[in-house]
């Protein structure tokens, strides 16, 4: 006959304790495991993205905008404050999406010109804005400037860079040199595509081109036109 061994007290307890020791460890591991958190999404800086610093320096210009109209407010400034508070929200949406800094902002590469009563009679080699108003819907020229007193067909603007507004409607374009009613062809060097625009408003950079006009010379996924040929066409 076969003996069978009988483990002891003792044993069967130091073997209970070894599983549950190992079972124990194992839950560990797993909780460790499923409690992790995952890794936090990484964002891009304007300094990191064409499409970031484009996002950027529109949003930056829109604000600049609705600071001077709040400087320098009229009866319509209210309205245009509204307008650019809904663009920059759309703005904000889009830099979200393409994975860049919410709420990063940054000046175009022309600095504001400083608003300017209307005057009574144009200066020589400017235009006055539509109206008899300069600095809210249309901007005197200035002297020695490339800007509103540029001739037809003379390159403008040299060395900016272009971006969008983020406006809506059919093409046009905002500036802080030219009054509304000029006439400007956008060329986009890195792909030959161009657009002709009337401005319409007032902006923070020398030409700011609205979605639809935009849409028309940008290279897919680029939020800016690092290389643009800026024409007064009219």
């Amino acid at each position: 006959m076969s003996r069978r061994r009988s483990l002891g007290p003792k044993k069967k307890l130091a073997l209970l304790l070894s599983a549950a020791t190992v079972a124990g460890g194992g839950a560990f591991v797993m909780a460790t495991t499923s409690n992790a958190s995952p890794p936090a999404a990484t964002t891009k800086s304007a300094a990191d993205s064409t499409v970031c610093q484009g996002l950027a320096t529109a949003l930056g210009n829109n604000e600049r905008f609705i600071a001077g109209q709040r400087a320098n407010p009229d009866a319509q400034s209210e309205a245009r404050i509204a307008n650019r508070e809904a663009v920059i929200a759309q703005i904000k949406v889009q830099q979200e999406a393409s994975g860049c800094t919410v709420g990063e902002s940054a000046q175009g590469s022309q600095p504001a010109q400083p608003e300017q009563p209307a005057p009574s009679q144009p200066a020589a080699g400017g235009q006055a804005g539509q109206d008899g108003q300069a600095g809210q819907d249309g901007q005197a020229g200035q002297d020695g400037q490339a800007g509103g007193g540029a001739a037809a067909g003379e390159q403008v603007c040299n060395g900016s860079t272009v971006t969008l507004s983020g406006e809506a409607g059919a093409p046009a374009a905002s500036s802080n040199q030219f009054p509304a009613g000029t006439r400007l062809k956008v060329t986009n060097l890195d792909n030959d595509k161009s657009t002709t625009v009337e401005v319409t408003s007032v902006s923070g950079s020398c030409v700011l081109l609205n979605n639809a006009a935009f849409e028309q010379v940008r290279e897919p996924g680029k939020f800016l036109i690092r290389r643009a040929l800026i024409e007064k066409v009219g």
